[in-house]
């Protein structure tokens, strides 16, 4: 099967679940979403109902069109909802995909989400679906972002100027970064024991 068949799948630990969206998740992750703040550097603003309803509809229309396998986050330590991310830019032929569209509600940002559900995805990514490379961008600005990416172990590799437009007319400069397969098994042990991943040159 393809990767747009195989990327969608259930990935769990004793930490989080992650599942394929569906229309039933709507209403839960309206719940959290509904926080201007979240989407700061996004290239989506959500602050009305008819903002979440524009988007929810996008990301069901990209899931089902297999453009990106969007996965909605559970929280196992309270069941809630926490946030969503997806597998997009699937280049199967190169073996090639990136992990982005992140986000998460304010009650879960700072506790270890982040990195769990990347764990998962990365694992997914490459000893499932045989990935050679999974890349992530954002926003040159965001430091939180950037910040997540380094102590996952991603490595920066350089910035793509002007980029895109940014709601309010801004062009913003999206930085890379990437995990390669040859760096997964370091990358991989390093997440599930320590609390930052060391960088890539200083690794024994």
């Amino acid at each position: 099967m393809s990767w747009a068949q195989n990327a969608p799948a259930v990935l769990e630990n004793e930490h989080l679940v992650l599942r394929p969206v569906s229309p039933g998740d709507r209403e839960r992750v309206r719940e959290i979403a509904m926080a201007p703040e979240i989407w700061r550097y996004f290239v989506s603003v959500i602050e009305t109902d008819a903002d979440f309803e524009a988007f929810f509809d996008a990301t069901l229309a990209d899931h089902e069109a297999g453009r990106r396998a969007v996965f909605v986050i559970t929280d196992k330590s309270t069941g809630r909802t926490a946030g969503s991310m997806s597998f997009g830019n699937m280049a199967e032929a190169d073996r090639r995909l990136e992990i982005g569209w992140s986000w998460l509600g304010l009650d879960f940002q700072g506790k270890g989400i982040n990195r769990w559900a990347k764990y998962l995805l990365l694992e997914h990514a490459f000893e499932t679906l045989g990935a050679e490379r999974v890349e992530f961008k954002t926003d040159i600005l965001n430091k939180q972002a950037r910040s997540g990416l380094r102590n996952i172990g991603a490595v920066e590799e350089g910035t793509l100027r002007s980029f895109n437009f940014m709601p309010g007319g801004r062009r913003r400069d999206a930085v890379f970064y990437s995990v390669l397969r040859a760096e997964w098994p370091r990358v991989k042990r390093e997440l599930a024991t320590k609390p930052k991943v060391s960088p890539l040159d200083t690794a024994g």
